[in-house]
């Protein structure tokens, strides 16, 4: 599996290798497997056999919903693959993607309806349990064997257990103990944060949100049953009993102005609203303390903070636990009878409509969520201190509980707000080459701190040719997740070299989670995707400035030139091309970078034939074009004359980047040459004399540092 080699980068290698998935392989249309032998018809093959007839049985069953069928197959099956990107952020903004991960939720919907069932059809107790057993390891069979899905169905099976022996349990011991099963048999679980989102979230409820539940609000929802029997006032506490006596009194005052034939439903209808509100206020408050209470490692995994989460989660969660039953006895009737499971269908889809719609006109909010970085290990400690001491004095019914609640709260505004300076050298020029996969994304630090980030990236697959966006997103998984490493919130200058996919496409998610001070472009172009992203800047308030040859600037210290492209304001609106780049040239003290985007011979030879014996003259050269045999050219390469060469190019592409040929010339001059799909993520510093480099992973010879005379 590919990986993007950056600091804060997603590991998908390792996360798949815990998995037990090593190899990832793509065919581009299913009649070129061949079957060599056939398959042993063991346990788990006919699990796999089962999995795939439920997918296809629920693409059959929605043929004019695809997007419907996508979410449905993520929230029964366990298959996020077909999940809009679009969908599936609009989830990520307003704190509910839970839902499309099958987990506690899904289990406990599932055991739910089973439990129902079972009573409804007056079964012995014993066999509703083991029944909802057998049905929930089956189900644990089909979808697969995640970590999370057993980490439900084995707290869902030590409460049944405690069921059936007549145990009241406790939440906290049943997750203590269903956390030592699994960390006996895989102790390495208790560092994958997967695992301590699950038991951190346990810990939020049982420690915190069922105590507080359990004396604020239950107690008074219990009190509504049977509230007009007087005679059980008195199994309830004072409050309740007051509670009960007051409810009367306000319903007999209801009853006098509604008509007599009205009396009774009217005051049942009042009291039904009321108890709705008790389970909203439930919902809501465990909503908070969840949101609340996870926030440090969600601001850590997802460098996300979401202010809508309790809202949304008001409609997802009772919507989930409707649609997940709904959707597997549609996929059963499905199997079996075709017409009976199109007829379910219909409510499954105008139900799975519903879900989208509440949650992306939620996510369509201004201000509701947003990004921060990584926060501080001792912030994310202490947080965790004082949640521990919040849910002993919760549970134990301390007096001044709110003293901790404070401090937990005023330790969160800080996860939240992050006053924190980002990470820099001071009084050196920083030039980080991020491995983006085939593409370009250089970060710039000035040495007094100043921004600048130059390109994006664009995909793994590279660019079709098109404005479409194809595999994983470079700017989200790779550039953001740096950046946030190393405590970023704003980027002063965005630049955009030219309008192609693998250095445009990641700026997008750049742009929707950071603060960008001005968006600097070179030539305009006629490119979809430029046009969409400068309408996504105005949209943002963000200054548009067009830079062409021959502008200089002084840059905190730094002498800045544009020596490419040449813009006559005469020229058409053309399709972009790699010689359309901005090319930079920057110079700290005595020692100077050369940036070349993607410009090949016909930009080269102009800046050569225009310039003089020292004005292309560069310490470092970002070698143009990810290493094409067209860059670099040997006139080029003669005028920059680099001690350091660097190439921004993904692993085992399909170009054939770096070329034989150039790399060739550039050991024929003498150049040392850095590689990003070798080295991963590159760090060039310059103090204006001293040029000192490291590498993610260890520098080619020598050594994993290296300076420059």
């Amino acid at each position: 599996p590919p990986v993007f080699q950056d600091d804060g980068a997603f590991d998908r290698r390792a996360y798949l290798e815990s998995q037990d998935v090593h190899l990832v392989a793509t065919l581009r249309a299913a009649q070129l497997i061949e079957r060599e032998s056939p398959s042993a018809r063991s346990m788990r093959y006919r699990m796999a056999s089962a999995r795939a007839r439920l997918r296809r049985t629920l693409d059959a069953l929605f043929p004019a919903s695809p997007e419907s069928a996508a979410i449905l197959r993520a929230m029964l099956l366990g298959d996020r693959s077909f999940v809009d990107r679009d969908a599936s952020k609009n989830f990520q903004v307003t704190g509910t993607y839970h839902v499309l991960v099958v987990a506690g939720l899904h289990v406990t919907a599932i055991a739910v309806f089973l439990f129902w069932l079972g009573r409804l059809l007056r079964m012995p107790r014993t066999i509703v349990a083991l029944a909802s057993l057998v049905a929930l390891c089956t189900y644990v069979s089909v979808i697969e064997e995640r970590p999370p899905v057993l980490r439900a169905v084995l707290m869902a099976g030590i409460v049944v257990v405690g069921w059936i022996l007549f145990r009241r349990l406790d939440l906290l011991n049943s997750a203590g103990l269903a956390a030592l099963l699994i960390l006996l048999f895989r102790p390495l679980e208790l560092f994958d944060s997967s695992f301590q989102l699950s038991f951190l979230a346990m810990a939020c409820i049982g420690g915190i949100a069922a105590p507080w539940l359990d004396r604020r609000i239950e107690p008074y929802a219990r009190a509504l049953k049977d509230w007009r029997d007087v005679t059980r006032d008195l199994a309830h506490e004072p409050r309740q009993a007051q509670f009960r006596i007051d409810l009367r009194a306000a319903m007999g005052w209801l009853a006098r102005r509604l008509p007599g034939r009205l009396e009774r439903p009217g005051q049942d209808a009042a009291v039904r609203v009321l108890s709705w509100t008790f389970r909203v206020a439930e919902i809501l408050a465990l909503s908070f303390v969840l949101q609340a209470g996870m926030l440090p490692l969600m601001a850590q995994e997802f460098h996300r903070v979401t202010l809508s989460g309790p809202l949304a989660n008001l409609f997802a969660v009772p919507l989930t636990g409707i649609l997940v039953p709904l959707g597997f006895v549609t996929l059963g009737a499905g199997a079996i009878l075709a017409p009976a499971g199109r007829f379910l269908a219909h409510p499954l889809a105008w139900l799975t409509a519903l879900l989208l719609r509440v949650v992306g006109w939620l996510a369509r909010l201004p201000r509701l969520s947003y990004r921060i970085p990584t926060p501080p290990v001792a912030v994310v400690l202490l947080f965790l201190s004082l949640l521990i001491v919040m849910a002993v004095m919760t549970r134990l019914r301390m007096r001044r509980t709110y003293f901790a609640a404070i401090a937990l709260l005023a330790c969160g505004l800080v996860v939240a707000v992050f006053p924190f300076k980002p990470r820099i050298s001071p009084g050196t020029l920083e030039l980080t080459a991020l491995d983006v996969g085939q593409g370009d994304s250089l970060l710039v630090i000035s040495a007094r701190g100043t921004s600048m980030l130059i390109d994006a990236g664009g995909s793994f697959t590279g660019w079709g040719g098109g404005a479409q966006r194809r595999g994983p997103d470079p700017g989200e998984e790779a550039v953001s997740p740096y950046l946030w490493s190393r405590g970023f919130k704003k980027i002063d200058i965005l630049v955009l070299t030219h309008a192609h996919h693998d250095h445009l496409g990641g700026m997008f998610a750049i742009l929707e989670n950071f603060r960008v001070g001005r968006l600097w472009i070179g030539r305009e172009v006629s490119s979809p995707a430029q046009a969409a992203l400068e309408k996504l800047a105005r949209e943002k308030h963000i200054p548009i400035e067009h830079e062409q040859r021959g502008a200089r600037m002084d840059w905190d210290n730094t002498r800045l030139e544009v020596l490419w492209p040449e813009v006559s304001p005469d020229d058409p609106a053309a399709p972009s091309k790699n010689d359309d780049s901005l090319v930079l040239r920057m110079t700290y003290g005595e020692r100077t970078f050369l940036l070349a985007g993607d410009a090949e011979k016909q930009a080269e030879r102009e800046m050569v034939s225009e310039s003089t014996e020292k004005s292309l003259r560069a310490d470092v050269l970002k070698i143009g074009h990810h290493g094409s045999r067209n860059s670099t050219t040997p006139g080029f390469l003669a005028r920059v004359s680099p001690g350091l060469a660097v190439i921004s190019a993904g692993a085992e592409n399909s170009f054939g980047h770096p070329h034989a040929e150039l790399l060739e010339r550039l050991q024929g001059a003498g150049v040392r040459v850095l590689r990003t799909d070798r080295e991963g993520a590159i760090h060039i510093l310059t103090d204006g004399k001293r040029i000192e480099a490291s590498c993610f992973v260890p520098c080619a010879a020598p050594g994993n540092s290296a300076t420059s005379p």
